[in-house]
């Protein structure tokens, strides 16, 4: 999704734009820093031109990887930055995307490490850098591995990526997952209590991406049946795989 000031780059920019949308709870203030806050911190810096030109962001799928960087861009499209996300694990990209790109003021481009040996991805991804260099852009990239462990084969490619600081996503334990799933729910507008809280932590993986989907549902559920989150209203729901629920008292 392109984002940002109108201009003369805009017009270049017109044949890039891609009907990819950002969620609306990717913001900066519905993620959770804790153990993250370093690399929540260092996000924030890229989207407001304060940060290092290149940041490598690392976790496991559904740590939070794509959240950032989608917040990054909707908080430098807000501030009138030419920015654009790009998932490229996306079947609708293709390496001739990235040419004009170079002259955006923030890149983020989610699971680099997908297209880690072909030479196409990796001929577009290191003049998209070179441009962006020339340009004092910025990119923001993220993937499962540590840059070192990406098998990319174009070694001045790899040495670009590298050239930045490498950021881990870390894993929560309980009371951080909780912690990150009353704030989605307060940005949402929802009360979660911490019982009801640790009741979802029960019955599900422990990633951010499966908290919060779940989250979600709950919340369009609760809505339809003008009910508040309790533990017999949530149990009942998860117990009927988050079937309707006919609205009646709590």
């Amino acid at each position: 999704m392109t984002n940002g000031a109108a201009g003369e780059r805009d017009s270049a920019m017109r044949q890039l734009a891609l009907e990819l949308q950002l969620a609306d709870y990717a913001r900066f203030d519905s993620f959770y820093g804790g153990p993250n806050a370093a690399v929540l911190e260092a996000a924030r810096h890229a989207a407001r031109a304060t940060g290092q030109q290149v940041n490598w962001i690392w976790g496991a799928a559904g740590s939070g990887r794509s959240h950032l960087l989608q917040a990054a861009v909707a908080e430098a499209g807000e501030a009138g930055a030419l920015c654009a996300w790009l998932p490229l694990t996306s079947a609708e990209l293709a390496p001739e995307m990235l040419e004009g790109m170079g002259h955006l003021d923030l890149l983020c481009v989610d699971d680099v490490d997908s297209v880690a040996g072909d030479p196409g991805w990796e001929s577009a991804l290191f003049a998209v850098f070179e441009e962006l260099r020339a340009n004092s852009g910025r990119l923001l990239v993220t993937a499962a591995v540590p840059m070192p462990q990406a098998d990319f084969k174009l070694r001045d490619l790899a040495s670009r990526l590298a050239s930045g600081p490498t950021w881990r996503l870390r894993p929560m334990d309980d009371d951080e997952c909780l912690q990150a799933l009353q704030l989605r729910a307060s940005w949402r507008g929802l009360d979660l209590p911490a019982e009801v809280g640790q009741l979802l932590l029960q019955r599900t993986e422990r990633s951010n991406k499966a908290l919060f989907a779940l989250l979600d549902t709950l919340d369009k559920a609760a809505l339809a049946a003008q009910r508040k989150l309790t533990v017999p209203f949530v149990r009942a729901l998860l117990d009927q795989q988050l079937t309707p629920i006919r609205p009646g008292k709590q």
